[in-house]
């Protein structure tokens, strides 16, 4: 971050946003150092201010250092919210490193609060820095971001650098996340991603534990257990733990994430169109991991646990079928009328043993369920959980942090679409609100405490490239979890 005046930035290029009704008052010199190109290509309606629209510009003043620039639309001056920001800084840093430009300055510009607005912008160059072809071989698409510059021109820097810090902290660890989903199956097994955890948290001060298969057994862990009965992947749980020096308050937040490296659906088989997408099942339990990463960089007042059940969902000889019964840590059995629908299974147990490590509230995440994208697409996650006060904390939070999430209802009358001849519930309860009724089957295994559920299906996976978001894993919701851990005053 730099407070001085643009001219003096040494970078290879510098960013400037351009808003569709820009007042302009600051682009005087912009102007004159191009020689009236900015003006020109204004009037001529070349540059209009869209959102994600870019053009380039020559500096001819020779008193700058930096000689190129490009223009980056911006949208509305009123509508542009921290949220845009951080998009915009991200589609910049995209564009840069397709021009395999490894170094610029994005001058901070906009209606917008200025420490917010520059943790934003910090927060969506590093998702830029983001690699998505780690093994390939040859010449990489896109070059790499080595240095990028925040320049807020006039701005007191003290606390406009604290703001770029935490944006780095927070850009990087839903970068971890998102490096993990990309993961091929084959490399992130269960154990893969339980060593991964400790190569990737080795000194961050967060205690590591790994439950192996035995200990899942000891436990009676029978719903996870039965998940990963068809591979011959052994399961484990990963659970990180985060202790403040001085704990301010006896809440701890416990946080759980659906770890599956694999899903084929298991004896419900999916289809085969798209299952190699299946690798990114683990999403939830990347995003916890991101989340944890961060808290021990930023280091809230209020304890922190992850819990992360980790497991194949294959076909094989000891698979569960349809029709078995199963039981659960916490006493509860489960008829399992479809196997395709493991993830609610894994979640009960870890969500058990959150409370049994103390945890006071709970928040899950999990690419959960098919009917949550044909509910709300694939721009928004959904939320789930009660009480009222805690779904609306998180909605908040994640409106901060960048995550559009949507609140569902659970009322009682879904309760009895989940209820079975042969145990105590089944573990679906039809195509007609399955993204409720999956939500309801958690609430059984959170003990009446605070407790949130994010259906992330939909949100986790972008199909399709966008000028902020190339293909791939989002890192969706990491973000969300680690600011949560700073709203404890309002639990």
């Amino acid at each position: 971050m730099t407070s001085a005046a643009p001219r003096l930035a040494s970078t290879d290029l510098l960013v400037l946003p351009i808003f569709t009704d820009d007042p302009g008052d600051d682009l005087a010199p912009w102007n004159e150092a191009s020689g009236g190109q900015l003006a020109r290509v204004r009037a001529s309606n070349e540059v209009r201010g869209k959102r994600f629209e870019t053009h380039w510009l020559h500096i001819e003043d020779g008193g700058w250092t930096c000689r190129r620039v490009l223009l980056i639309g911006a949208g509305p001056w009123a509508e542009f919210t921290t949220g845009q920001a951080r998009r915009l800084a991200n589609a910049a840093g995209l564009v840069a490193r397709r021009q395999r430009i490894g170094r610029l300055g994005l001058v901070q510009r906009g209606p917008i609060e200025r420490v917010s607005c520059a943790r934003a912008l910090a927060e969506g160059l590093v998702l830029a820095s983001f690699q998505t072809d780690p093994y390939k071989t040859g010449e990489r698409d896109q070059g790499l971001l080595h240095e990028a510059t925040i320049i807020a021109e006039g701005a007191e820097e003290g606390a406009i650098t604290t703001a770029v810090e935490r944006g780095l902290v927070l850009g990087e660890a839903t970068n971890l996340a998102r490096a993990l989903s990309n993961e091929p199956s084959n490399l992130l097994t269960p154990r893969g991603f339980a060593e991964r955890a400790h190569e990737l948290l080795a000194g961050s001060g967060l205690a590591i534990d790994v439950l192996d298969e035995s200990q899942i057994h000891e436990l009676g862990m029978g719903l996870l257990a039965g998940v990963s009965r068809g591979s011959v992947e052994p399961p484990c749980v990963v659970v990180l733990r985060y202790t403040p020096a001085n704990v301010s308050s006896r809440a701890v937040l416990g946080l759980v994430g659906k770890g599956v490296t694999f899903d084929t659906g298991g004896i419900s088989i999916k289809p085969a169109d798209g299952m190699e997408r299946m690798k990114y099942d683990m999403t939830g339990g990347a995003s916890v991991l991101g989340a944890m990463q961060a808290v021990a960089r930023l280091r809230p007042w209020v304890s922190v646990v992850g819990v992360i059940p980790a497991t194949e969902n294959m076909l094989g000889g000891r698979a569960i079928k349809p029709g078995d019964v199963l039981r659960s840590a916490s006493g509860k059995t489960v008829e399992v009328l479809n196997t395709d629908a493991e993830g609610r299974l894994i979640l009960a147990d870890a969500l058990w043993y959150a409370r049994k490590l103390g945890a006071t509230h709970l928040v899950d995440v999990a690419t959960l369920t098919g009917a949550c994208v044909v509910a709300l697409g694939r721009t928004t996650s959904g939320l789930f959980g009660e009480p009222e006060s805690w779904v609306e904390l998180i909605r908040q939070t994640g409106e901060r942090a960048g995550d559009r999430l949507w609140p569902m209802p659970l009322f009682d009358d879904y309760t009895e679409l989940l209820e079975s001849e042969m145990a105590d519930l089944q573990n679906i309860g039809g195509r007609a609100g399955g993204a409720i009724t999956a939500a309801v089957f958690l609430k059984e295994f959170t003990g009446g405490l605070p407790w949130a559920h994010l259906d992330i299906a939909g949100t986790a996976w972008a199909d399709e490239a966008k000028p902020y978001q190339p293909k791939g894993a989002t890192g969706v919701s990491v973000r969300t979890l680690a600011e949560l851990a700073f709203t404890s005053d309002q639990w």
